[in-house]
């Protein structure tokens, strides 16, 4: 891309006209070199064009439309919890990831003898043998229940204050595709521990597969690899867990917040 030659100023004179103390003569001119070689201000007076074009194509708030002088000031607080989701997801995609590199997805262990299982006694040296690991693991696992608890309360939000109304119905369908996506997002990293509440767990989830009417069967293989759990399950839900939803549900958040940044904020009917 590139933009039309601008006239040429004589920016020294300029400055020389100007009551400039030693910093801010310096400043200016730094800024002159390089907007000479770079062009910096034209291409930033380009994007200021395109954001304001963008912005005067977004309809108005309720406040502004109904000259409502914020009188709805007391929900305002409410209106953060999209954002305290976001920032709950990064923190426990960091942390989770850094949990990954000690983590092994194997029932591998003499389970007969009631021995615990690899992906067990990696959790434990997690917690026990690793620096900081509880720490770490604490951090995770509080990040995603945060997570849960922001996206079902920012759900609400956006029902008792009328958000899913015409224009914002696609935005609505993907709020409710992301909180399920939530959901799984913390089922299947319950299940990894593979202790007996997780095993318990995803043993719920089968049967909850299995009773879904014409696809249960077919989504209990693809989901937990049969019907009675096993290495496999466990693969299918780190799989999940680790490479398939992380990818699926950042993108859907970066189509969400677009679509909000497009749309703007419905602000309580």
């Amino acid at each position: 891309m590139s933009l039309k030659k601008t006239d040429e100023m004589d920016h020294n004179a300029w400055l020389k006209k100007q009551d400039l103390t030693a910093i801010e003569t310096a400043f200016l001119t730094t800024l002159i070199w390089v907007d000479k070689r770079l062009r910096i201000v034209d291409y930033l007076e380009l994007l200021e064009t395109m954001y304001y074009r963008a912005n005067l194509q977004m309809p108005k708030s309720h406040t502004e439309q109904y000259d409502l002088d914020n009188k709805f000031w007391y929900w305002y607080p409410l209106y953060s919890l999209g954002s305290l989701s976001i920032i709950a997801y990064l923190v426990a995609a960091v942390s989770g990831a850094m949990l990954g590199f000690y983590y092994s997805p194997s029932t591998a262990g003499a389970a007969a003898q009631g021995d615990p299982t690899a992906a067990y006694d990696s959790v434990v040296l997690i917690l026990k043998d690793v620096q900081f690991g509880f720490m770490l693991r604490s951090i995770h696992s509080w990040a995603a229940q945060f997570m849960v608890a922001a996206v079902f309360l920012h759900m609400l939000r956006v029902y008792f204050t009328g958000a899913y109304k015409e224009p914002r119905e696609v935005n609505w369908i993907l709020g409710v595709v992301l909180i399920g996506l939530t959901l799984f997002f913390g089922f299947s990293g319950y299940v990894l521990p593979w202790k007996q509440l997780s095993f318990w767990a995803a043993q719920i989830g089968v049967e909850m597969a299995l009773a879904t009417p014409i696809v249960g069967e077919w989504a209990a293989q693809l989901l937990f690899g049969g019907f009675t759990l096993g290495q496999a399950t466990l693969v299918r839900m780190y799989i999940l867990h680790v490479f398939v939803l992380p990818f699926v549900v950042t993108s859907l958040i970066a189509l969400h917040v677009g679509i909000v940044w497009v749309q703007g904020i419905a602000e309580p009917h």
